[in-house]
C-alpha cells in the first residue's frame, strides 16, 4: 500500500498531531507499506529526507498566516505524490494541505483525521468555510477521535454516516514501566526546584505546547489557594514568557517550575513523579488531550475541564479524576485540594486510570483500527 500523509509539521517538531502522524507513518513502514509524509520546512528551502524508513518531503515555507504555514510548493508536491498514492491521509485542521489535496487531481482514496475544529482563527474560518464543506464532502472517510467530539462539532456532526471513531493512542507500557529509583530522584529534584520548603510538597504536572487554550494560567492563578503543592510545567511555546510573568505577578514564582521541553525517554518519569496531572484547557482547540492518556498510563489521577470535547470522555469524572468548569481557578483549586487531601481516593483513581489506558488507548489498538480503515477503503 502506498500512503501519503499531509500535515504542516513533522518530528522533530513536537506536538500532539505531529506525534500522531509519526506513529502512523512508522507503523506503516514496519508493516511493509510505502509511506510518504508531506509537510512544510522551517525555512524557504524544499527538503527531501528519510527518517526511520519514512520518506519526508518538506516544502519551502514562505510565511505563517494564523499559525498555518504557507507553502505554494506543497500544491506541486501533492499533485506529484498523489499520482502514485493509494490512500491520502489528511490531518485536519491544516487548510493548505486540504486545498492541496483538492487540487492534486489524484484518484487515491482520501481519509481525514479530524483532530479539531478551527476555533480561534475566526477570519480564517470564515474565508475557508466554503472549501471546508467541500473537503469534508469529498473525503471517502472521516475519523473522529471521540464520539463526544463527533456530536459537538458543527462541521463533523453533519457527516456522521461516513465517520469512524478511533481514539488517539499512546505507548501505555512506556508510561507504566519506570524505574522507582529514577522516579524518586526526579521527584526530589522537582520538589527542590523552586525555593526550599520545610515539608515535601505535592507535585502538580502539566505537559504540552504552551498555547493559550491549555489554560495553564488558570492553574497559576489558583496556586495561592493550593499551599501544599508545587507546579511543574513541561513544554515550550508562545505563552512561555507571559505565564512566567503571571507567576511572578500572582506571587507563586517560587512554586512554579518551567522544565522546558523534555525528551521522550525522560517524559514518563515526570508523570511518575507527580501526584496529580492537570489539564485546565479553556477552548475546543483542546479536542482530545493525548497528555491525559499519558497520565492515565502512568496511573495518575487527572484534573481536567469541561470544554465540550473528548477530554471529558478520556478523563471520566469521579472515576479516573475530576472534571471542573473552565476559566474557574477557585473550582480548580477546590478539586485539586480535594484529591491532595485524600490519599486513598488518589490511589483508587490512579488504578482506574491505568486500567482505562490499557483498555481504550494503546497505540497498537489505534494503529490496527486506522490501517483497517485503509483496507476497507481500498476494498470498497
Amino acid at each position: 500500500m502506498n500512503i501519503l500523509h499531509i500535515y504542516k509539521d513533522y518530528y522533530p517538531v513536537l506536538g500532539g498531531i505531529e506525534n500522531h502522524v509519526r506513529v502512523l507513518a512508522e507503523a506503516g513502514v514496519a508493516r511493509g507499506h510505502a509511506i510518504t509524509v508531506l509537510v512544510t520546512s522551517r525555512d524557504r528551502k524544499t527538503q527531501h529526507e528519510e527518517l526511520n524508513g519514512v520518506k519526508l518531503i518538506k516544502t519551502a515555507r514562505w510565511v505563517n498566516i494564523s499559525s498555518a504555514p504557507i507553502s505554494p510548493t506543497m500544491f506541486l508536491e501533492a499533485r506529484r505524490r498523489g499520482r502514485t498514492a493509494d490512500v491520502i491521509h489528511l490531518h485536519f485542521p491544516y487548510p493548505l494541505g486540504e486545498l492541496a489535496r483538492l487540487c492534486s487531481g489524484s484518484h487515491a482514496k482520501t481519509i481525514i483525521t479530524y483532530h479539531s475544529d478551527i476555533v480561534r482563527q475566526k477570519m480564517l474560518r470564515t474565508v475557508y468555510q466554503p472549501f471546508l464543506w467541500r473537503v469534508l464532502r469529498k473525503a471517502d472517510r472521516l475519523i473522529a477521535t471521540s464520539g463526544r467530539y463527533l456530536d459537538t462539532s458543527p462541521y463533523l456532526s453533519r457527516f456522521k454516516t461516513k465517520c469512524s471513531i478511533i481514539p488517539l493512542g499512546t505507548d501505555v507500557a512506556q508510561f507504566a514501566q519506570v524505574k522507582p529509583s529514577i522516579v524518586n530522584e526526579l521527584r526530589h529534584q522537582l520538589q527542590s526546584a523552586a525555593l526550599p520548603a520545610e515539608t515535601s510538597p505535592f507535585i502538580l504536572l502539566s505537559v504540552g505546547r504552551l498555547r493559550y487554550y491549555k489554560g495553564l494560567d488558570d492553574l497559576i492563578r489558583a496556586l495561592p489557594q493550593i499551599p501544599t503543592a508545587r507546579y511543574v510545567i513541561v513544554g515550550a511555546g508562545p505563552m512561555y514568557d507571559e505565564w512566567q510573568q503571571l507567576a511572578r505577578a500572582v506571587g507563586v514564582a517560587d512554586r512554579v517550575f518551567f522544565a522546558g521541553e523534555v525528551i521522550d525517554a525522560e517524559l514518563p518519569y515526570y508523570y511518575a513523579a507527580c501526584d496529580l496531572f492537570v489539564l485546565p484547557a479553556n477552548a475546543r482547540a483542546e479536542a482530545f488531550g493525548t497528555v491525559i492518556v499519558e497520565a492515565l498510563g502512568a496511573g495518575k489521577p487527572v484534573i481536567s475541564t469541561e470544554v465540550g470535547t473528548g477530554t471529558s470522555w478520556v478523563n471520566v469524572h469521579g472515576q479516573t479524576g475530576l472534571v471542573v468548569p473552565p476559566h474557574d481557578p477557585p473550582a480548580l483549586a477546590a478539586a485539586i485540594n480535594r484529591l491532595l487531601s485524600d490519599d486513598q481516593q488518589r490511589a483508587q483513581m490512579g488504578r482506574a486510570a491505568q486500567a482505562r489506558a490499557y483498555e481504550e488507548f494503546t497505540v497498537e489498538r489505534m494503529i490496527d483500527r486506522v490501517y483497517a480503515e485503509y483496507d476497507r477503503l481500498l476494498q470498497a
